[in-house]
């Protein structure tokens, strides 16, 4: 049964965080099952003439950074394409490129199309809550050939977490593409940091309110392994960021492919490696 305002409002001022998550867990079930689904990722700097190392075991190779230049991007673009061969490429942040845009006085899906036409497949991310008007920004990524890996949010918000939640389901009525949502902010604020009782939460209601994003995700090498766990038991279902390499040289069990299977099963749940394109890929 979908909650309704009233009880996501109470939800989200008691302090009761137990049966918060018991009910985003069932919620979460009712979707996903106990499949939690995590990517390998190959991060390589946008930067150009910088190293690209492309590890046969990458789910997606990511491009990380932001572009000098339209020129420097489109550039690095194909240089990390020919690296990455078939591997899905994810690039750039939204908002970066619909800052460039305007740097370079052309549109925003003009520079996406000739990101595309590079060999661009995703772009990154589109933080919310730095989009002068996400719902145009996604639909020019949709129409430039693009898909779009996860929407975010770039900065904790103080404000009324139901009704911030609320904006991203309306916006994913309008886009109807959003695929995976990561509710925990991608920057925080030293001088107010937040604690795992107020991240747990915060993914707890995403997944309660956000019901037609089919994925709450959250960041291992962003939050790590002992949040990220947490937050699988709290609504969560897909974790991103998992290192590409498979020997780090602390022996298998400490490798990134070992861990993040070993903590998804510690949460009751089963891993599922998936793509940049949420093509599983085994179990």
């Amino acid at each position: 049964m979908m909650a309704t305002d009233l009880d996501l409002s109470g939800l989200a001022a008691s302090p009761d965080i137990i049966s918060l998550g018991m009910r985003a867990d069932d919620v979460r079930r009712r979707l996903h099952g106990a499949a939690t689904t995590f990517v390998r990722v190959a991060d390589v700097s946008a930067e150009l003439g910088t190293p690209i190392q492309v590890p046969p075991s990458a789910g997606e190779v990511r491009i990380v950074g932001v572009p000098a230049s339209k020129a420097v991007a489109i550039a690095r673009v194909s240089q990390v394409k020919a690296a990455a061969g078939t591997r899905p490429l994810s690039a750039f942040s939204l908002s970066d490129l619909e800052a460039l845009s305007v740097r370079e006085h052309v549109t925003l899906r003009a520079l996406l199309e000739d990101l595309c036409a590079a060999g661009l497949e995703l772009v990154a991310e589109a933080p919310f809550d730095e989009l002068g008007d996400p719902r145009r920004a996604i639909e020019e990524v949709n129409i430039a050939g693009l898909a779009l890996a996860r929407l975010t949010i770039a900065s904790r918000s103080t404000g009324d977490t139901v009704a911030a939640l609320q904006q991203i389901v309306a916006l994913q009525r309008d886009v109807a593409v959003l695929r995976s949502f990561a509710p925990l902010p991608r920057r925080v604020n030293p001088a107010v940091p937040s604690t795992g009782y107020d991240d747990v939460k915060r993914v707890a209601l995403a997944r309660l309110v956000v019901e037609n994003i089919p994925s709450i995700q959250v960041d291992w090498a962003l939050y790590g392994p002992k949040l990220a766990q947490v937050a699988l038991t709290m609504g969560a279902d897909d974790v991103d960021g998992i290192a590409a390499e498979d020997d780090t040289g602390d022996g298998r069990r400490r490798a990134p492919l070992e861990e993040i299977r070993r903590n998804i099963r510690a949460a009751g749940l089963d891993p599922v490696e998936r793509n940049g394109r949420y093509e599983l890929s085994g179990r």
